[in-house]
């Protein structure tokens, strides 16, 4: 059994988790990030989840340190064209990127900020010292290992860490139902000009009007939509899939696309059962769709499957009780808050966890709201953190905190506010949220609000 010793120990290298861990470092702190698989990005790599959405409210970007920071050097490395104008308008932007890339621009980073890393480690048990954490336990290859940190954060999405500390845990809604799971996959050899020249032509099968889908050419950044194609598909019994409409997005490739379609419901996550039975559904959903696409919709006659997500992407599963609990109401006022440490303005959208259909309810034209450090922060615990979709907020605002660009300035904010509980000797929940804010401003963190 190995024993070392940090100052921060993050757990799970999902874009939270490397967001903390880069924020923590470039600080002066003694970092390590251990997560399960051999590489990072989480939900971006493993379950290839994209295009992010969103890093703007109406024509102003409200995302910014080190998710603008990865943005532009994607950019610069032809892995991502930036921020593009979502011709589906259910978002302002979209920000499509390369998995593959990303995974290398990770430990490039993670190099840079001088992060230690433990690949292929699996967290096991939270070591306590009465109501303080004091680190962790995980598996490796070589046998199980102990690290002890002065602050740990806990960035594994399913809140591991957090709810084997003893924190008060939530899932779902009132009836412990969560969104339903999707395997992400990308297609290739597309002719998105076909696509798109038919896509002109029905416009009334769009979820959008035509109008919208003639801000991108030649081709289009994302289509929802189809109607007629999809129904006629599925009466056919080409396809079974619990899906209401046709939704993929470009990706930084001329003839390549995105697929979000694949549909599991009635599952709990946390059940190693059911997250069986979501793997293997999904994939045999994407062999249907495969041959929906080729056969159905033009422009992918001669796709083929470029690669499928890792593992099944998540939508919800635990979070924890915070010392504030972000509500609905919150989201959709546009609160603001003291302590404020990321800022989000993209719609609550809850997929229906039985079935077809999603549920969208949309901020003002403009607005924007904000997350409170108390939501990073267990409502019965010491130095621990939590960063990602597994902060406190009720179901419904989960629906739209639990969005890549806002998990990622989430993650900036916990490794920030770690070491400023570090340098002061000061415990976690004691952190100042206007010192805090400061910092984030400093380091590039969008909290400024428009006048």
């Amino acid at each position: 059994m190995t024993t070392s010793f940090y100052d921060v120990l993050v757990i799970g290298g999902g874009n939270a988790g490397c967001a903390a861990a880069l924020a923590a470092a470039r600080r002066g702190a003694r970092v390590l990030l251990i997560e399960r698989y051999g590489f990072l990005g989480g939900t971006a790599t493993a379950a290839m989840v994209g295009p992010w959405m969103t890093f703007h409210s109406g024509k102003e970007r409200i995302v910014g340190g080190i998710a603008q920071e990865i943005v532009e050097r994607l950019v610069r490395r032809g892995a991502s064209p930036g921020h593009i104008a979502d011709s589906s308008d259910y978002v302002p932007t979209i920000t499509p990127f390369d998995p593959e890339i990303h995974k290398a621009l990770l430990f490039e980073m993670m190099r840079e900020a001088k992060v230690d890393l433990l690949l292929h480690a699996w967290f096991l048990a939270a070591i306590m010292d009465g109501e303080t954490i004091a680190g962790v336990t995980v598996a490796t290859v070589g046998g199980g290992r102990t690290y002890n940190a002065r602050i740990v954060i806990d960035a594994t999405a399913d809140a591991y860490v957090a709810a084997a500390a003893g924190v008060p845990t939530q899932q779902g809604d009132e009836r412990g139902r969560v969104q339903p799971a999707s395997l992400m996959f990308r297609l290739s050899h597309v002719d998105l000009t076909k696509t798109a020249t038919y896509v002109r032509m029905h416009a009334d099968q769009m979820r959008t009007s035509l109008k919208a889908h003639e801000r991108t050419a030649p081709a289009l950044s994302a289509v929802a939509g189809l109607y007629d194609l999809w129904d006629e598909a599925r009466r056919d019994g080409i396809v079974d899939v619990p899906r209401e409409l046709v939704s993929f997005f470009v990706s930084p490739y001329p003839d390549e696309v995105t697929v979000n379609m694949t549909r599991v419901t009635n599952i709990d996550p946390l059940d190693p059962d059911d997250l069986t039975r979501a793997e293997v559904e999904s994939r045999l959903q994407v062999v249907q769709l495969l041959r929906f696409f080729r056969e159905r919709v033009p422009g992918f006659e001669h796709a083929r499957i470029a690669a499928t997500g890792t593992q099944v992407g998540i939508r919800e599963s635990r979070r924890i009780v915070g010392r504030y609990t972000l509500t609905a109401e919150d989201v959709l006022q546009g609160r603001h808050f003291d302590d404020a440490v990321a800022r989000s303005a993209y719609p609550i959208d809850i997929h229906n966890p039985t079935g077809s259909g999603t549920t969208t309810h949309r901020l003002a034209p403009g607005a924007s709201y904000e997350i409170p450090y108390r939501c990073l922060v267990p409502v019965n615990r010491e130095q621990l953190l939590v960063a990602g979709r597994c902060i406190s907020t009720t179901h419904e605002a989960l629906a739209s905190t639990r969005l890549t660009p806002t998990v990622m300035t989430l993650g900036q904010a916990a490794g920030t506010a770690a070491v400023l509980a570090n340098e002061r000797g000061t415990c976690v929940s004691a952190v100042e949220g206007d010192e805090l804010r400061a910092l984030l401003i400093h380091d590039g963190v969008d909290l400024r609000r428009a006048s």
